[in-house]
């Protein structure tokens, strides 16, 4: 693994309907799958002033995961999420305001030339952590790894535009799929035409499993194993993404990628939320793909 990996985003508390907390938001959860396959990756966010704020610092610790690029904010608390279910999917009431609405560009930390940069849409909610986002990507030669998570009230076209003419790597999930006028799964020609960075799109599909599309006209579709016992389903595109990078950073074909990264968001969803701090939950996937021989 030669490149260093930057994630760029929210982090938070996923509070569940029986009064349980988990840590999450998209970007701290792919972060810490990665760096249980030790990858080390950089979380680049901003965190209260607050136990919450110094409850996800102390966990990171514990994990060993890096600390310098979290921010702490003395006028904003920690991120929330209010999570529920409706039929089995979550639907989520995510806190406005949160520290991890400002993340300041002063105190971004020093990072080399020519990382991978993976970031969602929810980020970009607020103008201070999108001209944040900006100006990483215009100090650094970086390629973008472009998660789409669209969340109403901040679905917007021109976000929509830029979240396209950002990536060199596109994942939306099936639902998503409608805010991309211009993205057909049988015509993935037109969105590759109009940006001309981008180079693969991937569609997770739930239940129904997840499709890739090249720019070379490349399609692989993969489905999700049919045993297993779903908890919840939170999390489980940010497991798929975090071994997508996974193999992007160890150059796997993407017939490999595709068929571990689905297995391992099978795993996820056999647990409650979106992460484990459970060592031996990861070191069976270590172990099947030899990934410190």
């Amino acid at each position: 693994m030669n490149k260093k990996i930057v994630i760029f985003g929210e982090v938070l508390f996923d509070c569940f309907p029986d009064g349980k907390k988990t840590l999450g938001g998209a970007p701290f959860n792919v972060a810490w799958h990665l760096q249980a396959f030790n990858a080390h990756p950089l979380l680049i966010s901003r965190v209260g002033n607050d136990t919450e704020g110094g409850q996800i610092l102390l966990a990171m610790k514990e994990w060993g995961m890096q600390a310098a690029g979290i921010q702490r904010d003395q006028f904003h608390p920690t991120g929330r999420v209010e999570v529920s279910f409706n039929q089995g999917e979550p639907e989520y009431d995510i806190v406005e305001n949160s520290a991890w609405d400002f993340i300041d560009v002063k105190q971004l930390p020093e990072v080399s030339e020519g990382f991978l940069l993976y970031h969602g849409s929810l980020a970009q909610r607020s103008q201070q952590s999108q001209d944040t986002l900006t100006k990483l990507q215009q100090q650094n030669s970086a390629e973008c790894f472009v998660d789409v998570n669209l969340r109403p009230p901040w679905i917007k076209p021109e976000l929509i535009s830029a979240l396209t003419n950002d990536a060199k790597w596109l994942k939306v999930n099936e639902q998503e799929l409608d805010s991309f006028s211009n993205l057909d799964p049988e015509k993935g020609e037109t969105i590759f035409s109009e940006n001309n960075n981008l180079e693969l799109v991937l569609i997770t599909r739930g239940s129904n499993g997840a499709q890739l599309i090249t720019k070379s006209g490349f399609q692989f579709h993969t489905h999700p194993e049919s045993d297993v016992s779903v908890v919840d389903t939170v999390g489980a595109g940010d497991a798929f993404s975090s071994i997508f990078l996974l193999g992007l950073l160890n150059k796997w074909p993407f017939e490999v990628i595709m068929q571990r990264a689905s297995e391992f968001a099978s795993a996820v969803v056999a647990i409650r939320g979106a992460v484990s701090s459970d060592g031996n939950f990861y070191q069976k996937f270590i172990d099947s793909w030899g990934l410190f021989n």
